[in-house]
């Protein structure tokens, strides 16, 4: 079961165990952190846009080019960013911080 931990927006840092295969937005909601995924993961809201410090991206799969596009109207979308709801967490990500930003996208 992968560990990982959450980044608050105010720094509060919060490390909890997932299911493997869950969402970084499934995840969250699991563990009652704030991250809306209004879309319920259907990719077309960005509000689970979240922030994968440096070092823990390689272990992630690329953002597909839908996930890019759909970053697109994110707010403050960085090389860091990737939307919550296209990371599966698994074993091999253990260890990962995930940096919560706040929801407000670009209408």
């Amino acid at each position: 079961m992968p560990r990982v931990t959450f980044v608050e927006i105010n720094g509060a840092l919060r490390e909890v165990d997932v299911a493997p295969g869950s969402t970084v937005l499934e995840a969250a909601k699991a563990h009652d952190l704030p991250l809306a995924g209004t879309c319920g993961g259907s990719m077309v809201c960005a509000t689970c846009h979240v922030m994968i410090e440096a070092e823990d991206r390689a272990k992630l799969p690329p953002p597909s080019e839908d996930e890019e596009n759909t970053l697109d109207l994110a707010f403050g979308v960085t090389a860091d960013s990737r939307l919550g709801c296209q990371i599966k967490l698994t074993d091999a990500m253990h260890g990962i911080r995930i940096r919560l930003t706040s929801t407000m996208h670009q209408a």
